[in-house]
């Protein structure tokens, strides 16, 4: 079983819950972060130290308060947090239950494990952990449907980008413009015009607001 043990959580109830479950499972050390900035500080730091953390239990949403931050997502926090120690197990604990940020986070960042937050998931949960520890991946059983999903391989990166321009409403020149200053190709006003009504019609949208609702409905941003 793991034996250090860091999550990742704004919410007291849900720590205590989580925390419960881990003594239960005989965790010798478990660890909370309620920024996701403080919990790659930990994380780094464990490293130097040579007592790394085994499994980080991450949230995917952080509510916004007075203090700044630079990573402001579970999903940042994955991600770097994977940079710097690509060993690390990782189970996402989320009420987020979209099959495409699912599907995203085991394809492109290779978490362990996808929990749900629900009044069963705390024994879902139990199971995450175990299957993590034996190498295994989990997803909640009413989601494991996310897995075979495919629009996340049928939207690339460059898709993706070009949607969350839009939903910040960044015009196509602007993209045009971004994406030649960033050095992202292809950068013509004709390929992002013709990727955005290939986005439309693969999503069935009538104009870009309505692309941005339903990619935000996926889950895709």
């Amino acid at each position: 079983m793991f034996t250090k043990v860091l999550i990742a959580e704004d919410f007291d109830t849900t720590n205590v819950a989580v925390t419960q479950l881990l003594k239960e499972l005989e965790v010798e050390q478990v660890d909370f972060a309620k920024y996701c900035d403080d919990a790659l500080l930990k994380i780094k730091r464990a490293l130097l130290d040579g007592d790394p953390y085994q499994l980080l239990i991450s949230d995917l949403c952080f509510k916004e308060d007075f203090r700044a931050v630079t990573l402001k997502s579970g999903e940042a926090l994955i991600e770097k947090a994977k940079e710097v120690q690509p060993e690390l197990k990782t189970i996402v604990y989320s009420m987020e239950d979209k099959s495409f940020k699912i599907k995203s986070l085991f394809d492109n960042f290779e978490v362990d494990g996808y929990v749900v937050k629900d009044r069963k998931s705390i024994p879902e949960l139990k199971e995450a952990i175990l299957k993590a520890e034996k190498g295994e991946r989990y997803v909640s059983p009413d989601h494991a449907s996310a897995l075979q999903d495919k629009t996340v391989s049928e939207i690339d990166s460059y898709d993706l980008q070009i949607i969350r321009h839009l939903a910040s409403g960044i015009t196509q020149d602007e993209i045009e413009l971004t994406f030649k200053e960033k050095g992202i190709t292809p950068n013509s006003k004709s390929t992002i015009e013709k990727r955005i009504n290939r986005l439309r019609m693969y999503f069935g949208a009538n104009n870009n607001v309505h692309l941005i609702a339903i990619a935000k409905d996926m889950g895709v941003i």
